[in-house]
């Protein structure tokens, strides 16, 4: 599949280093149809400028301290979009007989935010990974059906230069309900579909999350018992 637009994206990496390290990140983008502005901390989403809503959006957690751009970081987005779109008319002159690079998802996952339970609400996410370039669209369908309400976050550059994204939709499990995500990028000839069914065990599947920290809890317990074991050994051949 070729490329239809011209894609410009323009990234800044500020490391501060105390007790920590942290890693400031801005990255602002355009295309002939798409366009970004957005600020990260330590590799979360700290601030984005929505150009439908045209204001500054701070997706931040409520238990931290906000962080705050000022009331001119709006404006200050608008006005880099334009000059970014004159740069992608520069240099689209000078490209044009360059085919652009792209690279196909890595990786897409669907799982839920919360541990399951029949009948009250919850969160499925569809993490897509390891793309170039940004964005990725996200569709959800429900027992073969088309959903919406579903939401997704601006894209986020990754160390190798490829983009993340994450799309979550709300929802309410019932025993049997079928949901898929199905990705679509330029790489791709036919969309990515992953599928997430509600089964009659779902109450007691927790999350990818707890799944990680009881595998790790679980490895950790194991490893204790076979260093204890070796040292009581030790103990009673040198007694």
């Amino acid at each position: 599949m070729k490329m239809k637009e011209l894609l410009l994206f323009l990234s800044c990496v500020l490391c501060v280093s105390a007790d920590a390290l942290h890693s400031d990140i801005a990255v602002g983008g355009c295309s002939e149809s798409d366009e970004e502005n957005m600020y990260g901390l330590d590799g979360e989403e700290v601030a984005y400028a929505d150009f439908n809503k045209k204001e500054e959006i701070y997706p931040q957690p409520p238990f931290i301290d906000p962080i705050s751009y000022g009331e001119e970081a709006y404006k200050s987005s608008v006005v880099f979009q334009k000059t970014c779109r004159e740069i992608i008319k520069l240099c689209g002159k000078g490209m044009k007989d360059f085919p652009p690079e792209q690279d196909a998802p890595s990786a897409v996952m669907i799982y839920t935010r919360d541990e399951v339970e029949f009948g009250e609400n919850n969160t499925l996410i569809c993490h897509v990974t390891g793309f170039y370039p940004a964005p990725v669209n996200v569709s959800w369908t429900k027992n073969g059906q088309k959903v919406t309400g579903s939401s997704i976050n601006v894209p986020y550059p990754n160390k190798d230069g490829t983009f993340t994204q994450i799309s979550r939709l709300q929802f309410t499990p019932q025993l049997g309900d079928i949901y898929s995500c199905a990705v679509q990028h330029l790489a791709l000839t036919q969309p990515l579909t992953k599928i997430y069914e509600v089964e009659a065990s779902a109450h007691s599947d927790p999350g990818v999350g707890p799944s990680v920290f009881c595998g790790v809890g679980l490895t950790l317990g194991l490893l204790g018992v076979a260093a204890g074991t070796f040292f009581l050994i030790k103990g009673n051949e040198c007694s």
